[in-house]
């Protein structure tokens, strides 16, 4: 299987083709950034696409995070996966941030929980909480920081993600610390294609995983009355 993954939903904009039967990464690409992706993303798909060899057609699958994650950034990685997939006749499947993150530390099996926590800001977290075989044990959610303190104390967590200091950092005394603080701040696209291959195909459609509202709220005063 030949997989397309993309990601524009954290600070960086990220693309990858992995040929699943040779079991490798044929190209890649990331640049970290906070915006710009939209301008980003398809010279840099272009680009990776040049270095595989291959044309969209001879893709088997395109894989896209979908969230948790900046509203602008995940929207852009969505509309360029949905446009690739559409275009190629080919199907696009949706990946968690989260999972995204976690994966890595997952397939190390070292019998601990792994914790993938993004910022929310506003002392708020994403926060999903996997079993050593990857079983989600919480399921994604927006969570006060306290709260994913208390969730990721269940065992000698490894904590993974942009708000993993944080989280470590009010960990409390009386408890066995953290065994990993991973503080990266976009998943491994390697690890996106590679769970994009895996995925059960139809059962993840990208479609945004937002866990909360907009900051951004239109203004009462300058909506039009309606007739």
């Amino acid at each position: 299987m030949r997989v397309l993954a993309i990601d524009c939903a954290l600070e960086a904009c990220s693309a990858a083709v992995l040929n699943n039967l040779a079991g490798m990464i044929v190209a890649s690409e990331s640049r970290v950034m906070q915006r710009g992706h939209a301008e980003a993303v398809m010279p840099l798909i272009a680009r990776v696409m040049d270095r595989a060899g291959l044309a969209f057609s001879e893709l088997d699958r395109i894989a896209v995070t979908v969230g948790p994650g900046s509203f602008t950034g995940l929207r852009v990685g969505i509309a360029a996966a949905r446009g690739i997939a559409l275009a190629a006749g080919k199907p696009a499947v949706g990946l968690s941030t989260l999972a995204g993150l976690a994966a890595p530390h997952i397939a190390d099996n070292d019998g601990t929980p792994v914790a993938a926590a993004i910022d929310a800001r506003h002392d708020c977290v994403y926060l999903q909480v996997f079993g050593p075989d990857g079983r989600t044990v919480l399921a994604p959610r927006l969570a006060p920081l306290a709260e994913a303190v208390q969730a990721a104390i269940a065992g000698p967590a490894r904590i993974v993600g942009s708000a993993a200091a944080r989280v470590a950092e009010a960990w409390p005394v009386d408890e066995p610390p953290p065994t990993l603080v991973d503080q990266r701040r976009a998943p491994d696209i390697a690890w996106i294609a590679r769970l994009g291959a895996a995925a059960a195909a139809g059962e993840s459609p990208p479609k945004p995983l937002y866990l909360r509202a907009p900051d951004a709220r239109p203004q009462e005063a300058s909506r039009l009355p309606r007739r």
